[in-house]
């Protein structure tokens, strides 16, 4: 009877072991998963950080589209932070600029990223923005506030299908991660 009992939790360690493997494999192949899930889906609109040129499109004045700017703090940011315009009315193919206000509301100085994101996901690659305070961190001194503009369009090549694009950024309180550097 014992060593049948041994046999069982011999078995048993070696099922344990290898859950405990295929859980850890699974782990690392989450984020990749998790990029191909959101591509394909167009959930989570990641959203280039990067300028690009200001080149010329044919405006569509038949169609309009509506975006939406959301801000948002994380805990962590003694900041106010809003958008000017919380939604403007665009053509495709027309360059806009929107602007938004941010302020340190404390007496020290502060570095902080806006970390943006578009919704629809799919929508993200027809949204382009030639200057965004997104693309660096912001400097601010003891309670400055300053207006940030963006300046984005809408490529007419976007489906007709979407009405309304909502830009979203949230701020982030990198003060202790600068100083580390």
């Amino acid at each position: 009877m014992t060593d049948e009992l041994q046999r069982k939790n011999v078995r048993l360690v070696r099922t344990l072991l290898l859950v405990a493997v295929v859980m850890f494999g699974f782990g690392f192949a989450l984020v990749p998963l998790y990029d191909v899930l959101c591509k394909v889906t167009g959930l989570n609109g990641k959203v280039d950080t990067t300028a690009v040129k200001e080149t010329g499109y044919q405006i569509d004045s038949n169609r309009e589209l509506t975006v939406e700017f959301v801000t948002a703090l994380n805990e962590s940011a003694p900041m106010e932070f809003r958008a000017e315009t919380p939604n403007l009315k665009v053509h495709p193919g027309q360059f806009y600029t929107v602007n938004f206000y941010a302020q340190n509301k404390t007496d020290k100085p502060m570095v902080a990223q806006a970390i943006p994101s578009i919704s629809p996901g799919l929508a993200a690659e027809y949204f382009k923005k030639t200057e965004c305070f997104c693309f660096t961190e912001q400097k601010f001194k003891p309670r400055e506030g300053r207006i940030m503009p963006v300046r984005f369009v809408v490529d007419p090549k976007i489906s007709p299908e979407y009405k309304t694009i909502t830009l979203a950024y949230t701020f982030f309180d990198n003060t202790e991660k600068a100083e580390k550097q």
